[in-house]
This record gives structure tokens, sequence and C-alpha cells, in this order.
């Protein structure tokens, strides 16, 4: 069996829920200790320019009181970049962000941008904070991370989730091969492999049998199934299907 797989839970849009209606509830940082108790290796948390769900606070609240990492996902600007250095995270992920998009709509160009974020990586490398870039499994945007200096990439795996979601299986193909080349060609360079967007069981369960990926990164239909079925049986049953996907797996 391959190495184990982590599970990142991305606590977002309990703080979507709580914004909706304002004041304290429902907390984000209550739902990441939850998420740890069930068995997930990491939390998530994505602070946007436009504060639409994660705050401030919230990003102080989560680095002193979770008891695993803390992956900080950010636009690659000087406002962010000063919060997550004076945060400390464990990691930054670094992603595209425009205030018109619902969600984290395609990966970051880091081939096209490379003079823009090499300064945020190696800020946060000299600071002793991982790099993680969130990008389409594309060889010349691997390449560019590894150009950059960034240790880890984060694919995107939202075309390959919206055309299973949609049933056209010839596209859901096409973009699966991508991935598993993208991550054969990424491990093969040296870069640690994650993956995430999208995610369901199914899926988690799929993926997981690829051995170059170390984590899967889950929010959305997480917190979603834990609307019906609560956070920790949530939590346990994409634990369980990620754990089924990886016995899968072939070294």
């Amino acid at each position: 069996m391959a190495d184990f797989l982590r599970l990142g839970v991305n606590v977002d849009h309990v703080a979507t829920v709580r914004n909706a209606r304002g004041g304290r509830h429902p907390d984000p940082v209550h739902a990441a200790k939850l998420a740890i108790a069930a068995g997930c290796d990491g939390i998530t948390a994505h602070l946007r320019e436009d504060r639409r769900h994660i705050r401030d606070d919230d990003m102080a609240r989560l680095k002193a009181e979770i008891t695993k990492p803390l992956n900080f996902e950010m636009a690659a600007t000087d406002e962010m970049v000063k919060i997550a250095l004076a945060t400390k995270p464990h990691a930054v992920c670094l992603v595209p962000e425009k205030r018109t998009e619902r969600t984290t709509e395609g990966g970051l160009d880091a081939a096209g941008q490379k003079a823009h974020l090499r300064p945020a990586v190696q800020a946060f490398t000299d600071a002793g904070i991982r790099v993680s870039l969130f990008i389409a499994a594309q060889h010349a945007q691997i390449e560019a991370a590894v150009e950059l200096g960034a240790p880890v990439i984060e694919i995107h795996t939202g075309a390959w989730c919206d055309a299973l979601a949609d049933g056209n299986t010839a596209q859901a193909a096409i973009e699966w091969n991508l991935i598993k080349a993208g991550a054969h060609f990424a491990k093969g360079l040296g870069l640690e492999v994650h993956a995430g967007h999208g995610l369901d069981y199914a899926s988690a369960e799929t993926i997981a049998a690829l051995p170059q990926i170390a984590e899967l990164n889950i929010g959305h239909f997480i917190m979603g199934e834990a609307i019906f079925d609560g956070l920790d049986k949530t939590v346990k049953l994409m634990r369980a299907a990620m754990d089924r996907g990886r016995k899968k797996a072939v070294s």
C-alpha cells in the first residue's frame, strides 16, 4: 500500500453560514476542532480580499487553538502576504482570486505570473512556511512551481469533478488522464502533490488510488453533508472512502 493519504478539511463554508446572518455562530474554529477530533490531518481556511467567509480573527484563532497544521489559502497580494507572515501557519496555498467568482474557478497561472509570485514564495520560504501552488495538472504549470521553488502543488480537480457530476464520461476520462499524468510528472520532479476542489466520497476514493498524491483538501462537500449527518460522521466517512481508495494504489 502507498504512503498514508492525509485529509485536510476546509472550514470556509461554516463561516459562510455564520456571515449570512452575522454574529458568531456557527463558529469555524469549533468546526475545525470537531473535524480534527473525527480524524482529519489538517485544516484549510481561505481568507479572501472581501472577507466573504473567513475573517482575520478566524485565522488568528485557528492558529492559536487547533492541534493540527493550518493551511492558509490565499491570493498572493501584499495584504495577504503580510497577514500570513504574521499568522505563521504551517503552510500557505497560493490561489487565484476574483471578487466575482463564487469559489476558486480554476488553477493559478504560475507559468504566466512567475515574476509576481516569486517574492511571495521566497518570503514564505524564508519564514519557514511551506508553500503550495493551486494549479491545473499541466506540465507548464508544474514546471513553473519547480522554478519558483514551491515544494508542493495542489492539483485543481474541479473540471474532473464537474464532468463526473454532469455524467459526461468522455470529458471526465480526459480530465482524469490529465490529473494522473500531472501527478506522476510532478512527483518525478520532486514535488509533493496534493489535490482538491469538488471532491465527494466517490471521487475522493478514486483519486486516493494515485500513489503520488499525499493529501486531499475537501471543504464544501464535507460541510454540506455535515448538515444531514453531522461533521464527525461525515469526516469519518470521507476518511474511510480515502482509505478504501488508497488500498488500491500501486506504487
